[in-house]
C-alpha cells in the first residue's frame, strides 16, 4: 500500500534557534524527509536564524553534518542532500536587539506572497522578544504562522502571560503550539480506531472499560538538559503536555468532525472534567520518584544527583498519578499515568483494559481467563495489539490462552513511518491546527497541574528513590495494586 503524497505550495520556514539541538536533530531531518517524499515544491526556502555569525554556505555545511549524523546511512544520498541544502539560507539575528532583522526582512520580502512560518526553537524567555520584533519589523502577512515549542510556561500564571504576549502580536489561528506526541501515527490511529470502527466506540465507556494506563518511559538520564530539567521536573516536562494530551484523546467525546476546533473543543471538555488533585488527596493518588545509580543496557549509570553534580535536589524524575474524569462516560474509571527517566526501557504506550467477563462457562481445567486489553504502542515499533482469549490448538479438551492480534505498522506498511515532526511541520504550512494545542487547552491543563505542584510543596511530599534501569519506585506499584490492578507488562 503506497502513501498518498500531496505537495504543498512554496513556503518560507524561518527557524529561530536554527543552529540549536532541536533544529539539528529533528527539524532539518524532518524537512529533508518531506523533500524526499516529494512534498516540498520549488522555490521553498528554509531560513536558519540565530545569534551565531555565519553565512548561507556555513549554514549549509552545518546542516550537511546534521544530516550525516542523524540520518541512517542508506538515506544519506549526496544528490538528495545537495538538492535540499540549496533550499537553505541563514541570517544572524539577535532576539533582544535589532541586529539582523532588516536582513531577514529583505530576504522574506523577495517572496511576500508565500506562506511564511516562524518556528521558535528557542527557550520560552525569548518568545515575547521575537514575536514583538517580528511585528515591529513588518514581517507579518496574512499568510504568516508562528510555531512555539513547550514548555508553554512553568505554571498557570506564566502560561497566561506567555499566551497573552504572543496573542498581542498574532491571531489565535496563526499560533501553533506544538506537542510532537500528537503527530505520532499511533496517536492518530487512536482516533481512527475509535471513530472509524463500530467495534470499539460502543464499548468505550465505564460500563465496559475497567481502567486506562498511559506510560511514557525514557531510558536516558539528563543528557544535556540538566539546567532546564532540575527547574521543571517530570510533572512539568512530561505530564502537563504529553500525557495529558494523550489522556484527552482517549477520553474525549466523538467530535462533530475532524476540523481543528471540533476536536479541540472535545479535548477541552475532558481537561475541565479532571478531578482536582490537591493537598487533601495528593499523597494517595500521586507518587514522586528520583533515580539513583543503577545499570542500563550500556552498563552502569550515575544517579540523578551525581549527574547534576549539585548534591541536593528534590526534583522528581518520575511521577505516577491516578487521574479521574468526573463525567458521564468515565465515572469510576481510573486513568493511571506514569512517566520517568532512567527506566527499564524506552517505551510509550496506551493500555485500555476492559472489564472481565461476568461469568466463566469453562471448567477449572481451561485455565485462567484474562480480561481483554487494547494496547497502542507509540514508540518504539509503533503499532496496535488487541489481547483476547482463544482456545489453545490441539486435542485433549478446552485450554484457553491469552494472545494478541498484532498490527505492527512497520510490518503492515512497506513505506517508512514518518517522524511526528514531519507531519506537524507541514500541517503548519497547510494551516491545519487539529494536532496543535489551543490557548484555553494549555491553560486548562495547567489549572489541573498547578494544585498538584502546590500540594507537593505544602505537604512536603518526598521524592522516592528508584534504581536506574527499573520501572520506578515501589510506591508506584502500590498505587495501582491498592486498587487490585497492576501495571501492564511490556511485550
Amino acid at each position: 500500500m503506497s502513501q498518498i503524497i500531496i505537495p504543498v505550495d512554496p513556503f518560507d520556514y524561518v527557524v529561530f534557534g536554527g543552529t540549536g539541538d532541536l533544529a539539528e536533530r529533528k527539524l532539518l531531518p524532518a524537512l529533508f524527509h518531506r523533500q524526499l517524499a516529494g512534498q516540498l515544491t520549488e522555490p521553498t526556502r528554509i531560513i536558519g536564524a540565530s545569534r551565531s555569525e555565519m553565512d548561507h554556505e556555513g549554514y549549509r555545511n552545518f546542516a550537511r553534518e546534521a544530516l550525516k549524523e542523524h540520518l541512517p546511512d542508506d538515506e544519506y544520498q549526496e544528490e538528495d542532500v545537495e538538492q535540499f541544502l540549496a533550499r537553505l539560507f541563514y541570517v544572524a539575528v539577535d532576539a533582544k536587539s535589532d541586529k539582523g532583522w532588516s536582513e531577514l526582512k529583505a530576504l522574506l520580502d523577495e517572496a511576500p506572497e508565500r506562506v511564511r512560518a516562524f518556528y521558535l526553537a528557542v527557550g520560552p524567555a525569548l518568545f515575547g522578544d521575537i514575536s514583538e520584533r517580528i511585528q515591529s519589523h513588518g514581517l507579518i502577512t496574512e499568510q504568516t504562522r508562528i510555531v512555539v515549542e513547550k514548555p508553554i510556561g512553568r505554571d498557570l500564571q506564566s502560561a497566561r502571560t506567555l499566551n497573552k504576549t504572543i496573542g498581542e502580536v498574532f491571531e489565535e489561528e496563526q499560533i501553533f503550539r506544538i506537542d510532537h506526541y500528537l503527530g505520532k501515527e499511533t496517536v492518530q490511529n487512536l482516533m481512527a480506531l475509535r471513530f472509524a470502527n463500530a467495534l470499539y466506540e460502543p464499548l468505550w465507556n465505564s460500563a465496559h472499560i475497567d481502567h486506562v494506563q498511559i506510560t511514557v518511559a525514557e531510558s536516558v538520564g539528563l543528557e544535556s538538559r540538566a539546567g532546564y530539567y532540575d527547574k521543571a521536573g517530570a510533572l512539568r516536562d512530561m505530564v502537563q503536555n504529553h500525557l495529558v494530551q494523550l489522556l484527552c484523546l482517549v477520553a474525549m467525546e466523538p467530535p462533530s468532525s475532524m476540523e481543528a476546533e471540533a476536536v479541540r473543543d472535545e479535548k477541552l471538555k475532558v481537561l475541565r472534567s479532571l478531578k482536582p488533585i490537591t493537598e487533601n488527596n495528593a499523597d494517595a493518588v500521586t507518587v514522586r520518584g528520583q533515580y539513583k545509580a543503577g545499570a542500563s543496557a550500556g552498563g552502569p549509570v550515575k544517579g540523578y544527583l551525581q549527574e547534576l553534580e549539585g548534591g541536593v535536589s528534590n526534583t522528581e524524575t518520575f511521577v505516577a498519578i491516578k487521574a479521574e474524569i468526573d463525567n458521564w462516560r468515565w465515572s469510576g474509571v481510573p486513568f493511571y499515568l506514569r512517566t520517568g527517566k532512567r527506566m527499564s526501557e524506552r517505551i510509550s504506550e496506551i493500555v485500555v483494559a476492559f472489564k472481565p467477563i461476568p461469568h466463566s462457562i469453562f471448567g477449572p481445567g481451561a485455565g485462567r481467563i484474562t480480561a481483554n486489553k487494547l494496547v497502542m504502542r507509540l514508540q518504539p515499533d509503533e503499532g496496535v495489539k488487541q489481547w483476547i482469549m482463544i482456545k489453545e490448538p490441539g486435542p485433549g479438551g478446552m485450554r484457553l490462552k491469552h494472545v494478541s492480534l498484532d498490527m505492527s505498522f512497520a510490518d503492515r506498511f512497506e513505506e517508512r513511518n514518518p517522524d511526528a515532526y514531519e507531519r506537524l511541520l507541514l500541517d503548519v504550512i497547510r494551516c491545519n491546527q487539529t494536532l496543535f494545542m489551543r490557548r484555553d487547552e494549555v491553560e486548562a491543563a495547567w489549572s489541573w497541574v498547578d494544585p498538584m505542584l502546590t500540594a507537593w510543596e505544602e505537604t512536603g511530599q518526598p521524592v522516592q528513590p528508584y534504581t536506574a534501569g527499573t520501572w520506578g519506585p515501589s510506591q508506584a506499584i502500590a498505587l495501582i495494586e491498592r486498587d487490585g490492578r497492576t501495571w501492564h507488562e511490556t511485550d
